[in-house]
């Protein structure tokens, strides 16, 4: 059997527990990487995770913590280093999303939001950065959103932190070149199993298909493997971007 494409690679996933982070997480291992799964609150969900990644025989560790805050993020790399010795792939995905009002919106929420959405990409982009340096490669994945291209009125605040992430990913892939690449995933609609069906999505995008969590797994896992593609932000919703 010939090696999987990232054999011997280590990679950190912010929350991993669930939906779209578990999906990443789950390719990744399959793809030969070793995998620490970091989570906020779901703890039983990333240990269950923890527990599936290591029956298809590979490593894989869950650390608790907050990304938005650097006490948890620096926790997080120095024991992503002290289990594997390396961090080859950073997946930034840990992130909220919930609508308000423009003129109801509170400083709470517009800082909340730009803190779990943008800043935590930041502070796990500069812990990681110093790392893959040294070992002369890495890839880093943020994880944005069509709300970053697209204008929703009643989620302002997401839409600002994720147009916000699309200009993280092209700054940090100007900074940390040539040894690291910086690229960006932008999912449009993702539904699982357990949710009804956004019919006005389906109906409106060319696919005529909501996303899966799989969908933004296979983007994530070339952009792990491209060697010749750097800030660059990969929409992948099924074509809603055009209408």
């Amino acid at each position: 059997m010939s090696e999987k494409q990232l054999e011997g690679q280590a990679a950190v996933v912010t929350g991993a527990a669930k939906r779209i982070g578990r999906s990443i997480a789950l390719r990744l291992a399959a793809d030969g990487a070793d995998v620490v799964v970091n989570y906020a609150t779901s703890k039983a969900e990333a240990e269950t995770l923890v527990g599936e990644i290591q029956a298809c025989g590979r490593r894989a560790i869950a650390i608790q913590g907050d990304v938005s805050h650097r006490e948890n993020v620096q926790k997080l790399f120095r024991a992503a280093e002290s289990e594997f010795g390396r961090v080859d792939i950073l997946v930034n995905n840990a992130g909220t999303f919930f609508p308000a009002k423009f003129d109801e919106l509170t400083e709470e929420q517009w800082d909340h939001i730009m803190n779990v959405n943008l800043k935590s990409q930041f502070l796990c982009a500069q812990a990681a950065a110093p790392i893959m340096k040294r070992q002369g490669r890495g890839r880093i994945i943020n994880l944005s959103s069509l709300g970053g291209i697209l204008a929703w009125p009643k989620y302002m605040h997401y839409c600002v932190s994720k147009a916000g992430v699309i200009m993280l990913t092209r700054c940090l892939a100007r900074a940390l070149a040539p040894e690291i690449l910086v690229n960006s995933v932008a999912p449009g609609t993702i539904q699982f199993a357990d949710e009804l069906p956004d019919e006005d999505y389906i109906r409106r995008v060319p696919l005529h298909r909501t996303g899966t969590g799989d969908d933004i797994a296979e983007a994530v896992a070339y952009l792990t493997t491209a060697d010749f593609i750097t800030g660059q932000t990969l929409v992948v919703d099924g074509g809603r971007a055009l209408v």
